[in-house]
């Protein structure tokens, strides 16, 4: 799978086709060589001199669309990514292959500067959010209505490529309750679960465990497919709002051992 699957995914949250040009936002990247053969995702922490690894790569909305500025930054002797969004939009992304039912512990820690005052992730032109966590997944398309097949279809033919079956983000929204599901506004196939809600804990790093497929069953009805995709996304491009957030490492693990009496 390519990087520009899960663009084409993520663009049904903004207008327009998505386009991977090169951008500036995104600090020179190097290669990897110090994890763990069985680790499935790439951790922000490994690159050396807080230079990005390259499996990394930009993930742009829209070609007209200002691009969110990322970089590695070390806090409290920890690397992570440090993102600032004023009135832009895209992200970074990897591609992965990871069987969801052996790996189903989604964990990762963010914090944000502020909240974003005039997003709302249920209005068209005001869905943004400080952070989010993309994942994209696998699936048999032609099981779907007609009209999601014709989408899929179209999307193919104006980029040339194929977007996932379904697409789910973890999102900190201004006001909806925590474990809300929200529908996108273009597709059935992606929608935002909310992961944190309002403005307690802003500064502060909050860690998180998800249940990606209990998570996606409640948001989809079905069982996920393979996950083909892992990416982070600070935006701001609706509201037109400044906003600065930080990733950690993002992890999936292994069912928790059964502990024996």
């Amino acid at each position: 799978m390519n990087r520009l699957l899960l663009a084409v995914a993520v663009t049904l949250l903004a207008a327009g086709c998505a386009q991977l040009p090169a951008t500036p936002a995104l600090q020179d990247a190097v290669p990897s060589n110090t994890m763990p053969a069985d680790d499935p995702l790439v951790s922000f922490s490994v690159g050396p001199g807080n230079r990005l690894s390259h499996e990394w790569e930009p993930l742009i909305i829209h070609r007209a669309k200002k691009p969110t500025s990322y970089r590695l930054v070390t806090e409290h002797d920890n690397t992570v990514l440090h993102a600032r969004a004023v009135a832009a939009s895209s992200g970074l992304m990897q591609d992965v292959s990871i069987d969801p039912a052996a790996k189903p512990w989604l964990n990762w820690r963010w914090r944000i500067g502020n909240l974003i005052a005039t997003a709302n992730n249920f209005q068209r032109d005001a869905e943004d959010s400080p952070v989010r966590i993309i994942l994209g997944f696998d699936g048999d398309k032609d099981a779907l209505p007609f009209n999601e097949q014709i989408m899929f279809e179209t999307v193919k033919v104006l980029t040339g490529r194929e977007m996932p079956y379904a697409t789910l983000m973890y999102v900190w929204e201004n006001k909806a309750p925590v474990g809300t599901v929200i529908a996108n506004t273009r597709s059935g196939r992606v929608k935002m679960m909310v992961a944190a809600s309002g403005g307690d804990g802003i500064g502060q790093w909050h860690e998180f465990t998800r249940h990606i497929v209990e998570d996606f069953e409640k948001a989809f009805g079905e069982k996920p497919g393979r996950l083909i995709g892992v990416g982070v996304l600070t935006d701001t491009d609706n509201t037109g709002e400044t906003v600065d957030a930080w990733y950690g490492d993002i992890r999936f693990t292994d069912p928790p051992a059964l502990v024996s009496n």
